[in-house]
């Protein structure tokens, strides 16, 4: 039995009492209200899987941009001071297309056309994206 923290344990062949590590898989929390992030992190790491902060999409976008091992972004959308989760979703399924995106909103409810799809990256998005987009 190997203990990686917060009281998950990894087990070979077997489940340990307390949640089951999804080794390998990381999941880069994206909100900028740091109780929610909290909260977040919490029940992504209750889960299983192991959590990285962000307070907004720079930081997620500097963060993707050092690390390789992060499979799955949950980002909120109403993110005020700079991109939303929407641009966010958008310039990760075009630079890390193998990075999987979870949209949360409290407030927002997007219509169709609003999450990204693989033809739909926009000139405002090079803000954020930088040299990610070409």
């Amino acid at each position: 039995v190997e203990d990686v923290g917060r009281g998950a344990r990894a087990v070979a062949g077997e489940r340990a009492a307390g949640p089951l590590v999804h080794v390998g898989l990381t999941v880069l929390v994206v909100e900028d209200e740091p109780l929610l992030r909290l909260a977040a992190v919490e029940m992504v790491e209750d889960a299983g899987y192991v959590a990285v902060e962000a307070a907004d999409a720079f930081e997620a976008v500097r963060i993707l941009e050092s690390r390789d091992d992060i499979r799955i972004v949950f980002t909120d959308i109403d993110m005020p001071g700079g991109p939303d989760g929407i641009r966010l979703a958008a310039c990760i399924q075009h630079r890390r297309p193998d990075v999987h995106v979870i949209i949360v909103s409290g407030k927002v409810i997007p219509v169709e056309g609003d999450l990204p799809s693989s033809a739909a990256i926009s000139r405002a998005l090079r803000r954020i994206c930088g040299q990610w987009l070409p």
